[in-house]
């Protein structure tokens, strides 16, 4: 194809694709609207969300204006929520990660919205999560070694108010790591 006959073609596409423009959000949300051009962009951007708009299009098989058109919209529907660097914790001096199982004494809001401020507020933990079962929060530490790892488990965790009990485990290593699913 010609790349004027391909550029007619990605404007056709577009759109018709977006023709929809009022809620788009909510559109996107559906993932029924996600096809599979918006599957490349998502998975190229995974793997490099540094990369130029024009780099991505031709990737995708798009002209940089359909292509930036579409990441936009990914964007805008809270699809693509956002760019980040990512970083070697070990590199940085956070080489020793823990796993750590809480479990409060009452499941109420109030007890969760305190405990859930207090972790926030901590920047040893990088994720935590609300969980089923019979634990209610994951949450894993990054720290410097196990001696920060205990000043943190010792000085910070087990001193908010509500903490029950805590059970943690050592990751030997990472068999797989990622920000998010790929599609």
């Amino acid at each position: 194809m010609r790349r004027a006959e391909v550029a007619v073609k990605d404007a056709l596409e577009t759109r018709a694709y977006w023709r929809k423009d009022s809620g788009i959000g909510q559109q996107l949300a559906d993932s029924t609207m996600i096809d599979a051009i918006d599957q490349r962009i998502i998975r190229a951007l995974q793997r490099d969300g540094r990369m130029t708009m024009q780099h991505l299009a031709d990737e995708v098989g798009l002209s940089a204006s359909p292509c930036a058109r579409r990441a936009r919209m990914l964007e805008e529907a809270g699809i693509i929520k956002g760019y980040a660097a990512i970083i070697d914790e070990a590199r940085l001096g956070f080489g020793v990660s823990v796993f750590v199982s809480v479990k409060l004494d009452r499941q109420v809001d109030d007890a969760l919205r305190n405990f859930e401020t207090q972790v926030k507020a901590c920047p040893e933990v990088v994720d935590c999560w609300l969980m089923t079962g019979s634990r209610d929060y994951l949450i894993r530490i990054a720290t410097s070694d196990l001696a920060a790892f205990e000043a943190f488990l010792t000085g910070k965790l087990t001193r908010i108010a509500g903490v029950s009990s805590i059970e943690s485990s050592i990751p030997l290593r990472c068999v797989k790591s990622a920000n998010a699913r790929q599609v």
